[in-house]
């Protein structure tokens, strides 16, 4: 009888089988190509996101609605050919006042591929598709788009004919609108990850701790590569780094740098599990990653939180808030926002009149008016509408949800609007309430600086000095102290 081996996680051998072994398992969590951390080398459970979807180009275009994500096959669009409706109307005729998602229809035929030209491979074949022959990207090929790049191609697709176009350019200022990436903490190249563990390892060795070598390593380090030095660090002296930074550590300065070596979705997926458990609800924490975050970025921490604590994101949420506030969650943990960045004058004066209707216009308020535009609508139509709510009004939204609303829904809806108009000056405010009057918030501080320093920190710094006369830097000086503020500066990039 022939001996087999037996490697965890991967599906038994079976006699006969073309498929190589062992055969990697479709765990669906989102690896890049590039990394390659083992969950459990870092202490996490295996199939568990490590990494959050990269952020979007400079142009700011997000990734396909839908939770496609993928650019477009090799020689086409990743939208079906043919022009929009001709009726005049932006969405499909119907029950239902949202576009359907479709992701691979052709013009005028079914939204299925036909009988025989299914993108799946066929059985025999290799399981993996080669380029060209299926929407999803070749093996190597990462599913978000690049840095600096656009996930969608100018002028073409439907988005070249019809009413209903592209639209980025709604007011002077429209270039603070768009999500831009400014990241102040970079991929180091080159990058040794050897001797990276070997520097914490001295810097932990002996009597003492050489906080500043630790600082000079992790700060200057992406998530990913902190991971990467987690696994060699383990490899070459059987130890765990997180283990052996928070024996050697104390007080902020160890939240931070265990903060710095988790992967980004488990700490979210932390951030949230710790707001909603225990006695009362840390709602700060609920609006400032829900209402900010993408579809793609949301369902990698939803992933992440089950994984993690083996309970469902949305249900724990329901069970933790309530009212319109707790509809407010649930719509956003769904994660099915239009991303498709298509705009429409005439829905948007629809939905500002719909909205004046809902709030000012009315006794009482309709609250799922503004939370079905608010939590469906792309960002850029929602520009839109705002912009024209305040043509019909004469002031802002905001103030209207400031009359309309109390409490944590005001909050929340609040922060859906400022980050859709600027998200680097909401992430600049969330930064300086962490900081001012008596003490500091420190957990609210260490999760913005260590979320946004790969992304959009140069950005939200300008916004800071700005809207407060001085620097992040001088704020995070005069509130913080000793390793607990370099390492905070170094992360800035004010080091």
């Amino acid at each position: 009888m022939p001996i087999t081996m037996s490697y965890p996680g991967y599906p038994p051998y079976q006699q006969g089988s073309n498929a190589p072994y062992p055969q990697q398992p479709n765990t669906g969590a989102p690896y890049p190509p590039q990394g390659g951390v083992f969950p459990p080398s870092v202490g996490y459970n295996y199939g568990s996101p490590m990494y959050m979807p990269q952020p979007y180009g400079g142009a700011g275009y997000p990734p396909p609605s839908g939770g496609a994500g993928y650019p477009a096959p090799s020689g086409g669009t990743p939208y079906p050919s043919g022009a929009p409706p001709s009726s005049g109307a932006p969405y499909p005729s119907g029950a239902s006042a949202y576009p359907q998602t479709q992701q691979y229809p052709s013009h005028g035929s079914s939204p299925y591929p036909s009988q025989g030209s299914s993108p799946y491979p066929t059985q025999g074949s290799s399981p993996y598709p080669t380029q060209g022959s299926s929407p999803y990207p070749s093996q190597g090929r990462s599913p978000y788009p690049s840095h600096g790049s656009t996930a969608y191609p100018g002028n073409q697709g439907p988005h070249s004919a019809g009413h209903v176009t592209p639209n980025y350019s709604q007011s002077p200022s429209h270039g603070q609108h768009t999500r831009k990436t400014s990241p102040t903490v970079v991929s180091a190249n080159p990058f040794n990850p050897r001797e990276d563990a070997e520097v914490l390892r001295k810097a932990m060795k002996g009597f003492g701790t050489d906080e500043k070598a630790i600082i000079n390593v992790l700060a200057r380090r992406t998530n990913m590569q902190r991971l990467e030095i987690a696994v060699q660090f383990k490899t070459l002296y059987g130890k765990d780094l997180i283990s052996d930074l928070k024996s050697e550590l104390t007080g902020n300065f160890e939240n931070l740098v265990v903060a710095m070596m988790t992967p980004l979705p488990q700490f979210y997926a932390k951030e949230l599990h710790d707001a909603i458990s225990g006695l009362g609800t840390d709602e700060t924490v609920l609006i400032d990653v829900l209402c900010t975050l993408s579809n793609a970025e949301i369902r990698c921490i939803t992933a992440a939180y089950h994984k993690t604590y083996y309970q469902n994101l949305e249900s724990d949420l329901k069970g933790d808030t309530g009212g319109h506030f707790k509809r407010l969650m649930v719509s956003l943990c769904s994660a099915g926002r239009d991303e498709s960045m298509m705009t429409n004058p005439q829905t948007a004066a629809a939905d500002a009149q719909a909205l004046l209707r809902a709030g000012e216009l009315r006794f009482g308020t309709d609250e799922s008016t503004f939370n079905m535009i608010l939590c469906q609508r792309n960002h850029a139509q929602l520009r839109l509408v705002f912009s024209e709510y305040q043509r019909l009004t004469g002031h802002d939204i905001e103030k209207a949800i400031k009359n309309e609303f109390s409490g944590d829904i005001e909050d929340g809806f609040l922060a859906v609007v400022r980050s859709i108009k600027n998200q680097a000056a909401y992430f600049a405010k969330a930064l300086n309430k962490s900081m001012k009057g008596l003490g500091t918030n420190d957990r609210d501080l260490i999760r913005l600086v260590v979320t946004r320093s790969e992304i959009d920190m140069g950005e939200i710094k300008r916004e800071y000095a700005a809207k407060y006369g001085e620097s992040l830097a001088d704020a995070i000086k005069g509130d913080c102290s000793g390793d607990y503020k370099k390492c905070l500066l170094a992360l800035i990039g004010e080091s």
